[in-house]
């Protein structure tokens, strides 16, 4: 970690999209439903700052591969990194600090269990979560779009959110919710990070942030 990295803050929505059947094994901390998980990482920042460099409101994207149950150690991902475009140089600098890892903070951890990045790539970024939580979604366009639909079932209450609390394999540390939801829609075409797939019905789910650096 470099020695002149800033105090910096990020706290706001992360949710994913995944091959895996709901609920996703790895949250966990088990091997995916098919050995393998692909999926969409998608992050918003609410409130951030690094050193004086405002990041409120920009977010990011992942891409993400792995086989094997990637918290046991038996396998590190591969990855890809879109940072949102409305960010200028100096805010574009900041989010590839954090999300490398290079900054310090809780990716830094997350970074050690990635072995090849595929690409860092800038893309409109387009990110909505309900206030409800009853739907969450993500968008470049001609590239990523991912829909989903909070979980419920015949004895959930009307209103009320499928969650798990303190889940061993959270992709965001620890001491998380995870909202559980189902994807309605969940399309890739990135051949220049080598990621494409086409599905809908598989898991996902939402989970809050609030990381500090370094």
């Amino acid at each position: 970690m470099a020695s002149d990295v800033p105090s910096w803050t990020a706290s706001g929505d992360w949710f994913d999209v995944c091959s895996c059947t709901v609920p996703c094994p790895c949250i966990f901390a088990q091997a995916p439903t098919n050995g393998e998980c692909e999926g969409v990482l998608a992050y918003h920042i609410k409130k951030g700052r690094y050193g004086e460099i405002p990041l409120d409101g920009l977010n990011t994207l992942g891409l993400s591969y792995f086989k094997g149950n990637i918290w046991a150690g038996d396998t590190k991902a591969s990855f890809a990194f879109y940072i949102d475009e409305r960010a200028d140089d100096d805010q574009r600098r900041a989010l590839q600090q954090i999300f490398s890892g290079k900054a310090g903070g809780f990716m830094a951890n997350f970074a050690n269990l990635i072995e090849e990045v595929r690409g860092s790539n800038f893309a409109p970024i387009k990110f909505e979560v309900a206030d409800d939580l009853a739907s969450w979604s993500a968008t470049i366009p001609g590239k990523v779009a991912v829909e989903v639909e909070a979980l419920t079932g015949p004895m959930t209450p009307p209103g009320k959110r499928v969650q798990t609390l303190n889940a061993p394999g959270s992709e965001v540390g620890p001491g998380t919710i995870a909202t559980w939801g189902k994807a309605k829609v969940d399309e890739v075409n990135a051949p220049e990070v080598r990621f494409s797939w086409k599905r809908k019905g598989n898991s996902s789910k939402h989970i809050p942030f609030n990381w500090t650096g370094p």
